[in-house]
């Protein structure tokens, strides 16, 4: 077997209905090039058995660890150990994938520079639509444009990440012009060797938020690499379900101390330092 050209990493809990969903996207990319790798932060029978029923096209592991609270940061940097490929690929268990996904991460790859994308959130009722089946990500451009108002009032929020625009046609100017400030988690890709650069994701990190994206998002650049935008090529579609946000100001205080140390290099991260 060819050693595949990227590693998708799939952050995980306990939503295999999602899951499911995700997994669908994944199996119908236009560049099917890559390995999966399921990384659960916990050891859920229920998953387990799941992931062991999935007939996959690709190679596909499924890494677990016991549920001792937040741990996301190390089931990350576990699944990066576990990586065959040099270039390697984020998402959640939660954001399903345009067809084109894969294409663009692996074309738009550097040595230099990390991509980052963004996503729509959808609404309950697009959300409810797409697990059952009755709407499909390759057709989700004119599910947007004539539901627009619809979802807007029902709450989708960043609609206008949810449209794919193909760089080769009329409008392929559009995503050249957008940019990415801060890395997203759950849209983002980069060298392996990257991350080794910064010795992976910081495990001082124990609750949601900035640890898994913003943190990494200086990191990287004080490291010396560009922020590189997939914007509306590499189109994510969040589903939706209740978000249960924890305070991130001891995260934002934590990377601010780590910024003022100019500790772009973590210590507790792929190696102990």
């Amino acid at each position: 077997m060819n050693k595949p050209i990227a590693s998708l990493i799939i952050s995980t809990y306990k939503n295999t209905e999602f899951l499911k969903v995700v997994l669908d996207s994944v199996f119908n990319q236009t560049d099917m090039r890559f390995e999966i790798i399921i990384s659960e932060d916990a050891e859920h029978d229920h998953v387990k058995s799941f992931i062991e029923s999935i007939k996959s096209p690709v190679p596909l592991y499924h890494l677990s660890q016991p549920d001792l609270g937040w741990r996301k940061n190390l089931a990350l940097n576990r699944a990066i150990e576990a990586t065959n490929s040099d270039y390697l690929v984020f998402i959640d268990e939660d954001c399903v994938l345009h067809p084109r996904f894969m294409e663009f991460h692996i074309k738009y790859a550097s040595e230099k520079a990390v991509l980052g994308g963004k996503r729509i959130k959808l609404d309950p009722f697009s959300t409810k639509k797409m697990v059952k089946g009755d709407l499909f990500p390759g057709n989700m451009n004119s599910y947007l444009l004539t539901n627009y108002f619809k979802i807007k009032k029902n709450g989708a929020r960043f609609i206008e990440e949810g449209f794919f625009i193909n760089p080769s046609g009329i409008l392929g100017f559009v995503p050249r012009l957008r940019s990415m400030y801060q890395l997203k988690g759950c849209n983002m890709s980069f060298p392996k060797s990257a991350i080794y650069k910064i010795n992976g994701f910081d495990e001082d990190y124990i609750r949601p938020a900035i640890g898994e994206d913003i943190d990494l998002t200086w990191r990287f650049q004080r490291a010396g690499y560009k922020i590189n935008s997939v914007r509306n090529l590499a189109v994510q579609y969040h589903l939706y379900h209740k978000e249960n946000w924890h305070d991130q100001e001891q995260n934002y205080q934590m990377m601010m101390e780590k910024q003022k140390r100019n500790e772009f290099v973590c210590r507790n991260g792929l190696v102990r330092l």
